[in-house]
């Protein structure tokens, strides 16, 4: 399905009845990365499972500017509440996805109702990693998609995934090849532009779930720790053999964190 938001055609899956839950995917991926979520918790008959594409993913409309800040896909998300007629919602972010959260729970508090934050981190990037994002963004419009696969692979899955689960990886690269070089090279630009968030976490009073792998290099299990520490209640859950992409790389142990929590705090 599609819909019309602040100019653009936003692609999306709608399923299920009950509480809502807004899962939105990592860079450089699209919203089928949530298959395995959605179709686990249908089956609870407890939630209305949504999740979209950012601009320039997926099936969703290539963004018309150069840079797409964490601010504008808060935004997405919040039309595409208002257009879904939902109020409020459980968001579950993954990587880029977790920075849209954050983002969105700055500029729309009162209409998140629970967060689940997946290998990702509420801080900056250095100078050197927002020099790397630009060389991202340069490399997806002058050599495209594989070169950013070929890129991106070995720093996203744990070499356990890469080792005994090749099917994973073949997933993912499909995934990336789905994205427009233009998509990709404003959301790496967008994410170097975003705003710490630290100041955030003493302020969430919401249910929060924080979730990484123990062998993820990009957001490592120590910054997961630190950053959950700060969240009141917060619960913080270590997915074994997994990279940056734990609902993916380990989906049974992913799923069972996440059905857990759903089931005790909603």
């Amino acid at each position: 399905m599609k819909v019309r938001i602040r100019n653009a055609d936003i692609a999306y899956d709608d399923h299920g009845i009950g509480y809502p839950i807004l899962f939105l995917h990592a860079f450089p991926l699209n919203r089928s990365m949530w298959e395995g979520q959605v179709e686990a918790l249908l089956a609870e008959q407890r939630f209305r499972l949504v999740a979209l594409d950012w601009r320039g993913f997926g099936e969703s409309e290539v963004p018309g500017s150069e840079i797409m800040t964490m601010e504008s896909l808060a935004d997405d998300v919040a039309g595409l509440m208002d257009a879904l007629g939902m109020q409020e919602a459980i968001l579950c972010g993954l990587s880029m996805g977790g920075y849209a959260a954050f983002a969105f729970l700055r500029k729309y508090p009162q209409r998140v109702k629970g967060l689940i934050l997946a290998d990702t981190r509420p801080g900056v990037d250095s100078e050197e990693g927002k020099a790397n994002r630009e060389r991202v963004a340069e490399l997806a419009l002058t050599e495209g998609t594989d070169a950013i696969a070929n890129l991106q692979i070995p720093n996203l899955l744990a070499s356990t995934t890469r080792r005994e689960s090749p099917e994973v990886e073949a997933r993912i690269r499909r995934l990336i090849a789905a994205a427009s070089p233009m998509g990709i090279a404003a959301a790496s630009r967008g994410m170097a532009l975003r705003h710490d968030a630290t100041d955030l976490l003493e302020t969430i009073t919401c249910p929060t779930l924080v979730i990484v792998g123990s062998e993820d290099r990009l957001t490592t299990p120590q910054i997961a720790r630190e950053y959950a520490e700060r969240i009141p209640g917060a619960r913080l859950t270590v997915i074994e053999h997994s990279g940056h992409l734990s609902n993916l790389e380990q989906p049974n142990a992913f799923q069972k964190t996440l059905s857990s929590f759903l089931r005790e705090a909603f």
